[in-house]
């Protein structure tokens, strides 16, 4: 008994060793959701590499996966990211990128990512998503990415609104496909119902065929939309 339990001791031991002084192969990147065009295997695989200065046939036990990590959460378009080694050395990232809701179009431009924060433009590919313009800071982006949370979760206004406007007193407007008249939220209170009021003007006046006959439609105040005519 106790040679065998020797023994195991002994396989495993080697079987340790050996595995940690195997080389790791050439990184395999997955993309973790429904975006993958943002960031491309390429930049990926050129992080890790800058990280070690050069990962393929290194020894697995020289590798610090936090490091790794690390070293793909410092670009701006990664929203999480897991990296681990397989049993046969080969090193594996899994990645999910952010996801964009707006681009501000100001005197800087990024886009707003599904959780209010920044995220820089790619050179790979361009979302379509609302234009964000007027008086922006990246540090207070709340108002607007409440507007661009709703537009989002919205099929009225995904499929209409294509710029969402901030001026210098914070007060918020839309300006939708298609049509001259401008959208005045206001602030951000009572947005559903100021939603509601604007889907009910919007459907009465386009049965209506009069939608082109207005420059203005105020919805800043709770139980009224003030529409100014042309």
């Amino acid at each position: 008994m106790f040679v065998l339990l020797g023994l195991v001791v002994f396989l495993f031991a080697f079987a340790s060793g050996r595995n940690a002084s195997r080389d790791v192969s050439k990184p395999h990147v997955k993309f973790i959701g429904k975006n993958n065009l943002f960031i491309t295997n390429e930049t990926v695989s050129k992080l890790l590499i800058q990280k070690y200065g050069g990962i393929k046939n290194m020894p697995k036990e020289t590798l610090v996966l936090n490091e790794l990590e690390k070293a793909l959460m410092s670009n701006p378009m990664i929203k999480t990211a897991e990296v681990y080694v397989t049993v046969n050395g080969t090193l594996n990232a899994e990645v999910e990128q952010k996801t964009p809701i707006a681009r501000v179009s100001t005197n800087a431009s990024y886009y707003i990512d599904d959780e209010g924060f920044f995220m820089p433009l790619s050179n790979n590919y361009s979302a379509r998503v609302p234009l964000v313009t007027g008086y922006v800071e990246k540090n207070n982006l709340k108002n607007v990415y409440k507007v661009a949370c709703k537009i989002k979760e919205d099929g009225f206004l995904k499929k209409h609104v294509i710029e969402i406007h901030q001026d210098i007193n914070k007060r918020l407007s839309l300006r939708l496909r298609q049509c001259d008249f401008l959208v005045q939220l206001g602030d951000v209170k009572f947005l559903n119902k100021k939603i509601n009021n604007l889907k009910a003007f919007y459907q009465k006046n386009k049965k209506e065929n009069t939608l082109m006959s207005y420059s203005k439609v105020n919805l800043q105040f709770e139980n009224q939309v003030i529409c100014t005519k042309i």
